[in-house]
Parts: C-alpha cells; structure tokens; sequence
C-alpha cells in the first residue's frame, strides 16, 4: 500500500494518509466495478459497513478491497458485496485489525469511451465521483430483506 516517505527533516519514515487505488476484479460490484478507481485513508477508524481495503490473510503480498461487516474478537469480518464473487471472510474467517489497512472514502469512475455525446458525458458527470459510505451503499439496500 502506502510506500514511506521521509519526513522533512525529522529523518523517520511517515505513511501518506491518503492514497489512490484501481479495483480489479468483481468481488463489490454493484458497489465498484473493475476499473473504478478509489480514494482510500489510512488510519481512518473502521466502522462496520465501511469499505476497506486489506491485506489478504493467506497471501499477505495481496491486497483486496472488501467491507467490513462486524467486529469478531480482534478481527474484522469482511465480505464482498458480490456474493457469488467469493474471496471474502466466509472463506478465510476473520481478518485481523492489523491486516485492515485503509478505508476507502470516495470512488472515481473513469469516462468510458461510448460516453462522448453530450448526454454520455453528463451522466459520466454526474455519477463520476461518488462517497463511499456504508448509508448510501447500494448493496447494503439490496442485501436488506
């Protein structure tokens, strides 16, 4: 994730506390979809419902994005929003707090080549930049019943 970077003058290495990161993959469409790119925060406290991005449990060089669903003991239970995508906690169990390394706080949808027209371009506009959250997750309202 976050590469360190020495600070200015004080000779010790310092996380940035924000970063970009591209989704690959469908594991939280209807969510993100493959392509997506997001503004994640290191250090930002984890609530259940929020997108997280972590590192996988089994592969630590490996980082996914998933959300966080519960605390369970001293981890985070982790799921995707795509259910028949797999890949999430009902797989490796939960994730431990230290493996959870940032919370994503907004997505950018890259202009797709088919939205050049006036209209492709307002509605590119206008679904563009979106905050990440766990109240307007569009999951969230599916998965309700």
């Amino acid at each position: 994730m976050p590469e360190p970077v020495q600070g200015a003058g004080s000779g010790r290495a310092e996380r940035r506390p924000f970063q970009v990161v591209e989704v690959t993959g469908p594991s939280m469409v209807p969510t993100l979809y493959h392509g997506d790119w997001l503004l994640v925060q290191h250090g930002a406290p984890v609530r259940p419902g929020d997108v997280v991005i972590l590192r996988h449990p089994f592969q630590q060089d490996l980082l996914v994005v998933k959300r966080a669903a519960e605390r369970r003991g001293k981890g985070w239970w982790v799921l995707g929003d795509n259910s028949f995508a797999g890949g999430d906690s009902t797989d490796y169990g939960a994730v431990p707090e230290e493996l959870v390394l940032a919370r994503v706080r907004a997505r950018y949808r890259p202009l797709r080549k088919d939205q050049r027209s006036v209209l492709g371009l307002l509605g590119w506009a206008a679904s563009a930049v979106r905050r990440v959250s766990p109240e307007r997750s569009v999951s969230r309202r599916l998965r309700a019943r």
